[in-house]
C-alpha cells in the first residue's frame, strides 16, 4: 500500500469511529461526563487508538466530548447558558436555510415531511419525539441544496441532544409543537417564505420558553 493510500485508509477508519461514536453519544450510551478510553473503544470499533485519536479531535470539534489535559476524552455535558445559545444558533441557522428550501420543494417533499409527522402523533416515547423532530425538520431543509449549511445544523441539533434529550422533549411536550409543525408544513406547500420562516422562529423560541421554565422548576424543587 503506497503513502497516499495509507493515508486514505487513516482517514476512512477515523470517519468510520467518529460516526459510530457520535451515534452512541447521541443514542444515550454515553451518558454527559462518561470518559471515554482509546484502548476499549478501539476493542470495540476493531480498529487501532489512531482513527480513536482522530475521531476525539473531530468530535471535541463538533462539541460533542471535551479534550482535557492528564484526563483524556469525557462527554460533553451542557449548561442550560450552552443551550440557550444553541437555540439561538438554531434560530438564526434553521430560518435561512428553509427561506432558501422553499422555492425548491416539490410534492415529495411535502409527503414525507407529513408522514414523519403521522408517525410522530402516535408515538408515545419522548425519546423517540427528539429523532422525529430532527428527522422532520431536516426533510424541511434539505431541498436548500448547501450541504455545508446542513452540516452546521445538523452538528448544532446534535450538542443540544445532549441536553439530555428526554428532558428537552417533556419540557416541550407533543401537542403543541405538533400543532407548530403542521402549521409550517401548510405554510411551505403555500410557498409562503415570510409566514413558515416566522412560524419556525417562533417555534424554537417556544422551546427556549419550555426549557427555560423547566430549569426554573428545577432550581426551585
Amino acid at each position: 500500500m503506497n503513502v497516499d493510500s495509507q493515508a486514505e485508509a487513516r482517514r476512512s477508519a477515523a470517519e468510520d469511529v467518529r460516526d459510530r461514536l457520535r451515534q452512541a453519544i447521541l443514542d444515550g450510551g454515553y451518558p454527559a461526563g462518561t470518559q471515554l478510553r482509546q484502548e476499549e473503544l478501539a476493542e470495540r470499533f476493531g480498529t487501532s487508538r489512531i482513527p480513536v485519536r482522530e475521531a476525539f479531535r473531530q468530535l471535541e470539534a463538533e462539541g460533542l466530548i471535551k479534550l482535557l489535559p492528564n484526563k483524556g476524552a469525557t462527554v460533553a455535558a451542557l449548561s442550560w447558558s450552552d443551550v440557550n445559545e444553541l437555540l439561538e444558533i438554531r434560530i438564526g441557522l434553521e430560518c435561512r436555510a428553509l427561506r432558501l428550501a422553499i422555492p425548491n420543494m416539490i410534492q415529495a417533499d411535502f409527503e414525507q415531511a407529513a408522514e414523519i409527522l403521522a408517525t410522530y402523533d402516535s408515538e408515545i416515547s419522548p425519546v423517540l419525539w427528539s429523532q422525529m423532530n430532527w428527522r422532520f425538520h431536516e426533510t424541511l431543509y434539505l431541498p436548500c441544496n448547501l450541504p455545508r449549511l446542513i452540516a452546521l445544523i445538523e452538528g448544532n441539533y446534535g450538542q443540544l441532544s445532549l441536553y439530555d434529550r428526554t428532558q428537552v422533549s417533556k419540557a416541550s411536550g407533543k401537542d403543541i409543537p405538533q400543532q407548530e409543525h403542521f402549521a409550517i408544513l401548510d405554510a411551505c406547500r403555500r410557498g409562503a417564505a415570510d409566514e413558515a420562516v416566522k412560524l419556525l422562529e417562533q417555534h424554537i423560541v417556544h422551546t427556549q420558553k419550555s426549557l427555560m421554565a423547566a430549569a426554573r422548576r428545577k432550581r426551585s424543587a
